[in-house]
């Protein structure tokens, strides 16, 4: 490791106050914070500070208004447009001021659900400029869980288009949020809508506006200053129950640690393209998207597509040369399906990667031969890195910008300053190096993190519940004696399925409302192109007829969680495996479906019954 990197990382855990103040001269601050770290009031207490200012006008106030501040380009449109910080500023501040003539204050919050367009970038970084707290829900998720979404968050309103584009499919929004609003108790005052040249929507309805409309009659809105603690945005991630969890990021410590980790992460600097492929939906859209690459001056690209058919396997490859991307983000999976149609990186030889210095994976682990073969075919750094929603910026990794080039295949990488963790075993003791335990980081996580969870206090509690002092990640995994930190997977019903955080739990609690199911399960298994993927199993009831159940049950996921959830496979079977004490064995399941030597527990209570569940993976299990 490179001797920057192991001592900033020492300097973090030693004197932290010391280490997070240099970090905060990045950041321009209305008032500076009275405290780098106060235990009840968390990082930079008394510090305020307007996050869009600090992503988008001081740039352009440094004489830096015409440098690009973000790239659109929509292959499944044949759209690119370009945006200099200037033209960004003005798009912004009227977005503001029409969110402000519609009651929107500081504090309110707003429901974005929209597709990966501009308007999407203009709408959070309008919230933040006025105070208002975004909450983004990606745009393929079902009306259920978009209503799930608005009562708990209350917005005072919900900006939105006419359409979202997957591939060459229309996805029409209107009539999702037309039953989302009629199944939701919170009432939204308005919804503006953006039309969509690819299927405009008929704005029948008196709470709709026209975005065009309203947007051109706004006044541009001044940047509002805010407490380094209070809310940014409300980002809503998969609970272990049918509930989602609101992640509340806060203005401060979220402005800082970004800033640090696009400059000494990433090693990205001003002027400087980056490129994460992702959503706006997802932490990582909200992170390195919009504000990190923002905050850090330099050039962010906003891609509507995918790695595969749109219109090929060399999109990736085309979009970084075309836009001179210097550091590109994205899944493993998207590496997966892009081996998997051109397994020679054919489009990468022939296309080139321009200056493309590095490429960094995370969603779901990347297992070591996807990533040597990235390595050989693209011949640059691919580095590995986790976190969660919950932390908002990566945990673990290898730290570009501080020098460090080390790093090992199958590993998540060194832990990245301010996070301390520790293998823990169930009664909260360290393990021995080498040794598998629940991963947990020790108090207090970095700025960044979140500190709270909205309307949920006891739920945020439950994440420091089971060890002392500890944050609980919920994933298993090691140290390897070189510190290197191997994630091996979630120790709950959380899987990750194509870098889509998912509850096992909330299908399995769909399927249950079934009528013709007595009781079902829903496991993660591993897939070699969506690192999992989910496989149910229903009991059904006596006397019911299960001609076609299985379909009817894939559509009633579908249609109640969102295409999203990914499940295709499910089985019909006339016992689920259980304990003694009635506890279904799901991890027996998980064995079985993996392939993985499954000796019958001596806990079973009808060791027959596992019996039923070997031959439905016999198939699978010899790809």
């Amino acid at each position: 490791m490179s001797e920057a990197y192991a001592t900033a990382w020492r300097d973090s855990l030693a004197n932290p106050e010391i280490f997070w103040s240099d970090a905060a001269a990045a950041i321009d601050w209305v008032v500076k914070p009275r405290r780098i770290y106060d235990r009840d009031d968390g990082w930079f207490a008394g510090g305020q500070l307007n996050t869009c200012f600090n992503a988008v006008d001081r740039h352009v106030l440094a004489g830096r208004g015409d440098q690009l501040a973000l790239i659109y380009d929509s292959p499944v449109t044949g759209n690119v447009r370009c945006l200099t910080y200037s033209e960004l500023l003005d798009h912004v501040g009227r977005t503001a001021g029409m969110l402000a003539a519609l009651g929107v204050g500081k504090g309110d919050r707003v429901v974005i659900y929209m597709p990966m367009v501009p308007e999407a970038v203009f709408a959070m970084l309008a919230c933040a400029r006025i105070g208002a707290v975004h909450s983004v829900v990606f745009g393929g998720f079902a009306a259920p869980e978009l209503a799930k979404r608005i009562d708990d968050a209350a917005p005072k309103l919900l900006l939105t288009a006419s359409c979202g584009i997957e591939s060459q499919k229309i996805i029409r929004y209107k009539p999702l949020i037309d039953e989302a609003l009629a199944l939701s108790q919170h009432q939204v005052e308005h919804v503006v809508l953006l039309q969509r040249d690819a299927h405009p929507a008929d704005l029948d309805a008196t709470c709709y506006l026209d975005w065009t409309v309203q947007v051109a009659e706004a006044i541009d809105a001044p940047c509002i200053a805010v407490a380094a603690g209070d809310p940014l945005y409300i980002l809503y991630t998969s609970g272990t129950t049918g509930t989602p969890k609101g992640v509340v990021r806060e203005n401060g410590g979220h402005a800082v640690a970004l800033a640090w980790c696009m400059q000494h992460f990433y090693g990205v600097g001003p002027g400087e393209t980056f490129w994460a492929a992702s959503d706006v939906g997802w932490v990582v859209g909200h992170s390195f998207i919009v504000y990190g690459p923002l905050l850090a001056g330099a050039t962010t690209v906003l891609f509507e597509g995918k790695p595969v058919g749109t219109p090929d396997a060399g999109t990736f490859w085309r979009t970084i040369v075309r836009h001179k991307v210097d550091i590109f983000f994205t899944a493993p999976t998207a590496l997966r399906a892009i081996r998997k149609e051109d397994p020679e990186a054919s489009f990468a030889k022939q296309l080139g990667i321009g200056g493309l210095r590095a490429v960094f994976l995370a969603g779901e682990r990347a297992d070591p031969d996807t990533l040597g073969w990235a390595e050989s075919m693209l011949g640059v750094p691919v580095i590995d890195n986790w976190w969660q929603t919950e932390l908002g910026w990566p945990a673990t990794g290898t730290c570009l910008g501080l020098g460090d080039t080390r790093r090992r295949r199958g590993s998540a990488g060194l832990p990245l300053p301010g996070y301390d963790f520790a293998i823990l075993d169930d009664d909260g003791l360290p393990v021995v190096r080498g040794a598998t335990g629940s991963v947990t980081i020790r108090l207090p996580l970095p700025p960044g993190c979140f500190r709270s969870l909205w309307n949920n206090p006891a739920g945020y509690a439950k994440s420091f519940e089971a060890f002392e002092g500890y944050y609980e990640t919920g994933d298993a995994g090691h140290i390897d004696p070189d510190g290197f930190i191997n994630i091996m997977g979630r120790t709950d019903d959380i899987i990750n399925v194509a870098g889509h955080r998912l509850s096992t739990g909330q299908m399995e609690q769909i399927i249950a409302s079934q009528p013709e199911v007595a009781e079902c399960a829903v496991i993660g298994a591993d897939d070699s192109l969506k690192g999992m993927v989910p496989i149910g199993f229903a009991v059904a009831k006596t006397g019911y007829d299960v001609e076609g159940l299985e379909a009817r049950i894939v559509a009633r996921v579908r249609a109640e969680l969102g295409a999203v959830a990914a499940l295709r496979q499910v089985h019909i079977v006339r016992a689920l495996p259980k304990t003694r004490s009635g506890k279904i064995l799901r991890a027996v399941l998980r064995k079985l479906a993996n392939g993985e030597t499954c000796p019958t527990p001596p806990t079973i209570e009808d060791p027959a019954v596992l019996d039923d569940f070997r031959p439905l993976f016999a198939e699978r299990c010899a790809v």
